[in-house]
Parts: C-alpha cells; sequence; structure tokens
C-alpha cells in the first residue's frame, strides 16, 4: 500500500512538470492551457490555506491540487502528454515565480482587508 502511494506521487510530480510543460506549448488547445496553468499552484511554494490550519490546511495539498492535476491532464491531448510526460522525466522541477508572486498578492490583500476592517474608527 505505502508502494502505491508512493508511485501515485511520483506520477503526480511528474504530471505537474509534464503540464507546466503543457501550458508553454502552442500545439495545446487555450482551455487546457488555462487548466495547466491553474496547477501552476502546485509549484507555488505558498499556500493558499497554510498548512499549519488544522485539517483544512492539507485540504487543498490532498484534494483540490490532485483533482485540478487530473482535469488539467484529462483535456490535454493524450499523445502530446505523453510527450511532455517524456520531458518532464528529463527535467527539473520547475518553479513558478508568477505563483509566489499570486500568493503573496493574495495574502497582502487579505491582511490589508483585515486591517481595514478591525482599524478603530474614529466617533
Amino acid at each position: 500500500m505505502l508502494d502505491a502511494a508512493k508511485q501515485c506521487a511520483r506520477k503526480l510530480k511528474r504530471d505537474v512538470v509534464a503540464l507546466w510543460i503543457a501550458a508553454r506549448d502552442p500545439r495545446v488547445p487555450w482551455y487546457a492551457k488555462a487548466t495547466a496553468g491553474a496547477v501552476a499552484y502546485a509549484l507555488s511554494p505558498v499556500d493558499l490555506i497554510p498548512d499549519f490550519i488544522p485539517i483544512i490546511g492539507y485540504l487543498d495539498d490532498l484534494l483540490i491540487v490532485p483533482v485540478a492535476i487530473m482535469l488539467a491532464v484529462k483535456l490535454v491531448p493524450a499523445h502530446l502528454m505523453q510527450e511532455f510526460r517524456e520531458e518532464a522525466m528529463r527535467r527539473e522541477k520547475p518553479v513558478s515565480k508568477a505563483g509566489l508572486a499570486f500568493m503573496i498578492a493574495l495574502w497582502a490583500l487579505a491582511a490589508l482587508a483585515l486591517i481595514w476592517l478591525f482599524w478603530p474608527k474614529p466617533a
């Protein structure tokens, strides 16, 4: 059972890199690119829901990201996906700077909204 889980995790990692490649390939349809671009979140070093939050902190890692990856893989034509998987096995895992910038901006906006909401208002 543990070996099967490790194998599944390896396939997901490979598919994330393959989708990163797919998002930059002109042969991939726009809707598949949009979905693959959303998977860039998986490459981001910052989570939408931080892992230190009990239960829901790991929800995005355990459910949302794998489901998004599977959807994106289904949208990329099979022959292209196979080509991207082969390329992904030869590459290092890329880092999404755009994903990092998006998450930092999202957290900054959330912090500003909380400050505005709770800042004492003059009477």
